[in-house]
């Protein structure tokens, strides 16, 4: 019988810090499949021309401060310490202006805090979105949301959804990796893929419950990338391997011809398949030495704590190599409650010099121009302090940039209230924002569905607008 190239379901382990790696189970007809081979990781086309191919995404958990960073507020400069008598929610508040002064950066003159110089000198490529807006103010809900859509349900992630729809530039690498995911604010469920087939989920690089050990690992080698272990057979050579492979997929395929309806073992067969094929571009993808003393140094690899850095280099590896989503998580938390005049350099200090370099190096390497890059959490601060010096989460506004992958740059795209507490111009939900990056991968968000438990699904679910008016 013929059986969907996606109705299969597998699972790999990848290495001694949990990372899995789970592939194919049902999928849905209501997609077009003519193009997808027998691998679950083919590039498919796009629903319409696309702006970028990859995704780099670099999230700032625990809710950044815009009116800090990216959300330049006169009207906060000058009132700052005063009561505030604007806003159902603000009015009453000790308002506190920007800890840190803004500057103005590139031709286009685009104001940032002074604290992000590395990240300010590639300001005429960013899009700096200011009106973004979440439903819900608490951290693991919101983090959730800005990855899958939903702080209610487990839905697939924006990374699984990707791959979903364009598959991967690389069939013997995963299409979606996840770097140093944070274990708690949903955990997996941030790149998971839910109902989609498991082959679109995220494949975890440290993190997770060892991040000591991760450390220790990254400071025992001269430049490595994460580990991934167990990915090398010790004790058979590749023909070795072959031919039990081939023994067990003969085992497997006659099991299936007695009971068809098996999709764990059609998983079993893709994921040896794959972990084979893994072995000859996983270790290489993963090394950094072969980068020159020049790049490492673009990135601030060397310097201190350079975890960050070294996930940054990473990433511009495992595009190039061909995988279309990455994610990184920040190793400083940005949840400024009290402090935040101290610890706000700490934060931008940690990711400043990397993220430029990364900026840098996919621009020299042609690669910015196919590959958005994203900057930002779940949700922003409010411009009133509920103490001394710090403040409270405010999911109503905030701000986050984008650059490369089909964005105009040197722009600021809507904008808050006087104060930068709630968007009023252009207003960006969670749904928008993930509408027009789908659209900026050639993927229509309102087409890209998978029919689950009766209904079609999508992204996006009822809502979403693409914002057209930040496309190149």
């Amino acid at each position: 019988m013929t059986r969907d190239p996606f109705s299969r379901r597998s699972f790999l382990e990848q290495s001694a810090l949990g990372a899995g790696w789970l592939a194919f189970s049902a999928l849905a007809a209501k997609r077009t499949m003519a193009s997808v081979n027998a691998s679950g990781l083919a590039p498919r086309d796009p629903h319409f021309p696309a702006r970028a191919k990859h995704v780099i995404f670099l999230t700032m958990r625990g809710g950044p401060s815009h009116v800090d960073l990216l959300d330049e507020k006169p009207a906060l400069i000058k009132h700052s310490g005063k009561t505030s008598t604007t806003g159902r929610d603000s009015a009453g508040a000790k308002l506190l202006g920007p800890v840190h002064p803004f500057a103005s950066y590139g031709k286009s003159g685009l104001r940032l805090t002074s604290l992000l110089p590395r990240i300010g000198a590639h300001a005429d490529d960013l899009c700096v979105l200011n009106s973004l807006h979440t439903d819900v103010p608490n951290h693991s809900p919101a983090f959730v949301q800005m990855h899958t859509g939903s702080f209610q349900f487990v839905r697939p992630s924006l990374g699984a959804w990707t791959v979903y729809g364009l598959g991967s530039g690389n069939e013997n690498l995963p299409g979606f990796v996840t770097l140093n995911p944070p274990a708690g604010d949903g955990g997996a469920r941030n790149y998971g893929s839910a109902f989609l087939p498991s082959v679109c989920q995220g494949t975890r690089l440290g993190g997770g419950q060892l991040p000591g050990l991760y450390a220790a690992f990254l400071k025992q080698q001269e430049a490595p990338g994460p580990p991934m272990r167990n990915i090398a057979n010790p004790d058979r050579s590749p023909a070795e391997q072959r031919r039990q492979l081939d023994l067990l997929r003969g085992l497997n395929e006659r099991r299936l011809a007695r009971e068809p309806h098996q999709p764990e073992v059609e998983g079993m067969i893709e994921s040896f398949e794959l972990a084979f094929r893994m072995q000859s571009e996983v270790p290489g993808v993963l090394d950094l030495k072969e980068e020159s003393a020049e790049t490492m140094a673009l990135y601030g690899i060397g310097k201190g704590e350079d975890l960050f850095a070294r996930q940054c280099l990473l990433a511009r590896r495992l595009v190039e190599a061909g995988v279309r989503f990455v994610e990184i998580a920040s190793p400083e938390g940005w949840d400024h409650h009290a402090l935040i005049s101290q610890q706000l350099p700490k934060a931008c200090a940690t990711v400043d010099t990397a993220v430029g370099g990364l900026l840098t190096d996919l621009k020299r390497r042609g690669l910015l121009q196919d590959t958005l890059v994203i900057w930002g959490g779940e949700f922003g601060r409010t411009p009133y302090a509920p103490g001394l010096d710090g403040r409270d989460h405010n999911h109503k506004g905030f701000s986050l940039w984008m650059a490369g992958g089909g964005v105009k740059g040197g722009i600021n795209h809507g904008a808050t209230d006087e104060i930068g507490y709630e968007a009023v111009e252009n207003p960006m939900h969670i749904r928008d924002w993930h509408a027009t990056i789908l659209h900026l991968l050639g993927l229509d968000h309102k087409r890209l569905t998978y029919n689950y438990g009766g209904r079609d699904f999508r992204l996006t679910e009822t809502g979403g607008e693409v914002a057209r008016q930040i496309l190149a």
